[in-house]
């Protein structure tokens, strides 16, 4: 879909109108704000993978824990 060159100019203005808006001050608030967020987002992420594989190692030391127990088991049978 073409636009046209008014459209065109007045998505332009609307640009400019806010970035001229936005002092020094403000442009310093959304950054903190914005990396803030992402910085929450990438913990909040982070720490499930975290959890998760801390939950696959506590299954396998459980497993591995068990298999030793029915080795020392069959061996106290056996011998």
């Amino acid at each position: 879909m073409k636009r046209h060159i008014f459209e065109i100019s007045s998505i332009l203005g609307a640009i400019t109108a806010i970035g001229s808006a936005m002092t020094l001050e403000r442009v310093g608030v959304a950054f903190g704000i914005l990396t803030g967020l992402t910085t929450c987002i990438l913990n909040v992420f982070y720490m499930l993978r975290k959890d998760a594989r801390e939950q696959r190692q506590a299954e396998l030391a459980m497993r591995e824990t068990e298999a030793r127990l029915a080795a020392l088991k069959g061996k106290e049978t056996n011998g």
